[in-house]
C-alpha cells in the first residue's frame, strides 16, 4: 500500500505544471483564420517601446506604453486584414522588388548598408523586420491603387471650389531684383567721416543721373563689388525698411536716391520685378487634383478598413 501511494504522488508531480512556470507566449488576437501571438507583437513593438521609454517618465510612461500597445495591436490587425485581402486579390511583392526599394532608400540617404543595419539595431529593429515593413507598405499601396485610387474621380467643379477656398496658397509673392552701390561706414565712424561719405554718395548719385554706368560705379566705389553689387531677388520683409520701400516703389531700370542705413549709404537699381497676384488655375490644376485625390484616398481608405473589419472575425485577447 505504501508503494502504491508513493507511485501515485510521483505521477501527480510529473503531471502537474511547475509551480513557478511562466506563460512564454499566448494569442493576443484572432483575425479570421489567422492568429497574432504576443511574441510577434512584442518584437514588432520593441522600437516604439524604446522610444517611449526614452521620452516619458513615471506614470506618463506607463500610460503612453499602454495606449501605444493597444493602438499598435489594432495596427497589426489592420495589417493582417490587408495581407489577407492582398492574397485574395493575388497581390504579392517579390523579394527583389523589396530589396530594390530598400537600395533606393539607401542611395537617396547616401548611407552604407551596414550603417542602416546598425541604425535599425539601435532602434531595436532588424533588416528582416524592416524588409517586412517595406513589403507591407508596397502591398498596401498596390491594394490602394486597385481598390480605391482607380475608382476615384476628381471633377472640374471640385478643383475650382478648392482653388477658390485656398486662393491664398496660390498668391504669387512679389519680388524685386536689386543691385546696389554701398558706401560702408568704417568701424567706429564719427559724424565727420559720415558727412564726408555722404558727399561722396551725392557725387555718385549725380553721376548716375547724368547717365554714368551703374555697374562701373559699383565696381569703383561699392563695398560690395561681387556680381556688380547684385543682391538678387528680394521679397518684402527681407531688406531693411528704407531699402525695401524704395525697391518696391521703383520701376524696372529705376535708380533710387541715397538711402541711409546703420551700415552706410546705399544707392539701388531695380533690374527686374516679379509681380504678385493669383496664379492662373490652369497653372495649378494638376497640383490641386493631386491634393484632392490624396484627401479622398485617406477618407476612402478609412471607410474601406471599417468595412473589412465589419466583415471579418476579429477577436482581441490582450
Amino acid at each position: 500500500m505504501e508503494k502504491f501511494k508513493s507511485w501515485w504522488l510521483l505521477a501527480l508531480l510529473f503531471m502537474a505544471p511547475p509551480l513557478y512556470a511562466e506563460v512564454v507566449d499566448k494569442i493576443v488576437a484572432v483575425v479570421n483564420n489567422e492568429i497574432i501571438l504576443l511574441s510577434e507583437m512584442n518584437a514588432a513593438f520593441e522600437p516604439f517601446r524604446k522610444r517611449i521609454e526614452t521620452t516619458y517618465k513615471g506614470k506618463e510612461r506607463e500610460t503612453a506604453l499602454a495606449e501605444s500597445r493597444t493602438a499598435f495591436l489594432n495596427k497589426l490587425i489592420d495589417d493582417t486584414l490587408i495581407e489577407q485581402e492582398a492574397k485574395k486579390a493575388g497581390i504579392s511583392i517579390p523579394d527583389e522588388d523589396v530589396m530594390s526599394a530598400i537600395n533606393d532608400l539607401i542611395s537617396r540617404r547616401n548611407i552604407p548598408r551596414d550603417d542602416l543595419i546598425k541604425e535599425l539595431a539601435k532602434g531595436g529593429s532588424s533588416l528582416d523586420a524592416y524588409k517586412h515593413d517595406i513589403r507591407n507598405q508596397m502591398v498596401k499601396m498596390n491594394l490602394l491603387r486597385r481598390e480605391i485610387k482607380s475608382k476615384l474621380v476628381v471633377t472640374d467643379n471640385e478643383i475650382g471650389e478648392y482653388y477658390r477656398e485656398h486662393r491664398n496658397d496660390y498668391e504669387g509673392r512679389e519680388a524685386v531684383r536689386v543691385k546696389q552701390i554701398w558706401l560702408a561706414f568704417p568701424s567706429g565712424a564719427g559724424a565727420p567721416e559720415k558727412e564726408k561719405m555722404k558727399r561722396m554718395a551725392e557725387e555718385i548719385s549725380g553721376r548716375l543721373k547724368k547717365g554714368d554706368d551703374f555697374d562701373a560705379l559699383a565696381a569703383a566705389y561699392s563695398a560690395q563689388t561681387a556680381a556688380g553689387g547684385d543682391l538678387g531677388f528680394i521679397t518684402k520683409g527681407v531688406a531693411f525698411p528704407a531699402m525695401e520701400k524704395a525697391a518696391f516703389a521703383l520701376k524696372e531700370g529705376g535708380v533710387s536716391e541715397i538711402i541711409e542705413s546703420p551700415a552706410g549709404f546705399h544707392i539701388i537699381k531695380v533690374i527686374e520685378k516679379r509681380g504678385g497676384g493669383l496664379k492662373p488655375i490652369e497653372e495649378v490644376r494638376e497640383e490641386i487634383r493631386a491634393r484632392i485625390e490624396e484627401q479622398k484616398t485617406g477618407e476612402k481608405f478609412q471607410e474601406w478598413m471599417e468595412t473589412l473589419r465589419k466583415k471579418a472575425h476579429v477577436e482581441i485577447k490582450l
